[in-house]
């Protein structure tokens, strides 16, 4: 069972969390060519297209991060079931977890929607607010690969590995 689990709680991160993470770092270079594109020497039909991408990457980051919640799922199911639960390199992963989610929730997808917004209304943006979301996102893929390198690196692991 414990396999089993694991291969979910592995196949879940893969699913949900990568698709998040590539997403969320294309959005703010997105937003960027598509205020470009909506500039005053902006063609309307292209304008579109930037703006169309703009809310798939923001759809993408939404519905793979309401997904995401089956990656902790697993992961507490797994741990539970391999008796690790109270060590130390998971105590740390599941802190950088709810940081990371707290960092997606909070900070990433509101401002994802305020500029989806803007690009709609066809309002200026401003490039602080995509360098701003920009580091956000660095922040919380930085967390990710570091949780992802616990669930790897497993100190005091019997796997040799």
């Amino acid at each position: 069972m414990t396999k089993f689990l694991l291969t979910l709680h592995v196949l879940a991160a893969i699913v949900a969390v990568g698709p998040v993470t590539v997403a969320a770092s294309m959005f703010p270079p997105a937003v960027r060519r598509a205020a470009l594109a909506g500039g005053p020497q902006g063609d309307g039909a292209q304008t579109a297209a930037a703006v169309g991408t703009v809310r798939l990457l923001h759809r993408i980051c939404r519905v793979y991060a309401g997904l995401g919640v089956a990656v902790p799922l697993l992961g507490f199911a797994t741990a539970s079931a391999m008796g690790v639960l109270s060590d130390a390199w998971l105590v740390a992963s599941i802190v950088l977890t709810t940081v990371a989610a707290g960092v997606l929730v909070a900070l990433v997808l509101p401002r994802q929607e305020e500029l989806v917004d803007q690009l709609a209304e066809r309002r200026p943006v401003e490039r602080p607010l995509t360098v701003r979301l920009a580091m956000f996102t660095g922040i919380f893929n930085l967390l990710w690969a570091t949780v992802t390198v616990l669930m790897i690196v497993r100190p005091g692991s019997t796997t040799g590995a």
